[in-house]
């Protein structure tokens, strides 16, 4: 196994982690909103002083989520890259989602991942016990019949900052919200060294974030 530092920052907080042969030496976190840009390599410097060699590979979350979050960690995640010569490795928000829950609530259930899209909408896949993509990620707006087939033949665990505003929307007996649940960079780490092991690293050249969405700024307030 290799020393992978993982960098999470799909939402509007961010996590930093690093694992040597595997076992998570360090991790760092931060909550506040609006705090990557300022904050992130910070962490990182903080994390990386625990190893004594720079890191093999970077392993980043590749989205979808919070534009500016994705295009901040992605960006440093790359120039870490290209300033020590270490792999990019990248792997799907609501895959690292899964991941998670899956771990703390295995059993006869599927997994819905949300992130917030704002208004109703949701960046959402589904996946199924096994872990296995039911349905691919989209972003969907939530109504009274959104995933009201599959709730018929399934228990469906909804999580992630999407979920919350789903919960009064999505109404069936199979459907069950769960609290707190981020992405994190300590278990990005672990599905990292999977995919090091399998040698399925990513062009840090040519690599882009899973936006899902175009970009929309927002439109400046008139002054006069």
């Amino acid at each position: 196994m290799a020393c992978i530092l993982s960098i999470e920052s799909s939402t509007f907080r961010y996590s930093v982690a690093l694992h040597v042969e595997g076992e998570l030496l360090a991790s760092d976190e931060c909550v506040e909103a609006q705090q990557t840009a300022s904050q992130l390599a910070v962490s990182i410097q903080n994390v990386l002083s625990v190893a004594s060699k720079k890191p093999d590979a970077v392993a980043v979350a590749s989205g979808p989520g919070s534009y500016t979050g994705l295009r901040i960690g992605v960006a440093t995640a790359k120039g870490l890259c290209f300033a020590t010569g270490a792999r990019l490795l990248a792997v799907p928000t609501l895959e690292l989602m899964m991941h998670q829950v899956r771990k703390q609530k295995p059993g006869d259930h599927w997994y819905c991942p949300m992130l917030d899209a704002r208004r109703m909408e949701v960046y959402v896949a589904l996946f199924d016990e096994e872990g296995r993509t039911a349905a691919p990620t989209s972003a969907r707006v939530i109504d009274a019949q959104s995933f009201r087939s599959e709730l018929d033949q399934h228990r469906i665990l909804f999580f992630g900052d999407g979920a919350a505003k789903c919960r009064s929307v999505i109404q069936h007996p199979q459907a069950e919200f769960l609290d707190n649940i981020h992405p994190q960079a300590a278990q990005l780490g672990e599905l990292a060294g999977q995919l090091w092991m399998e040698k399925k690293w990513v062009d840090a050249a040519s690599f882009e974030p899973f936006y899902l969405k175009d970009f929309v700024a927002k439109k400046p307030k008139a002054f006069f």
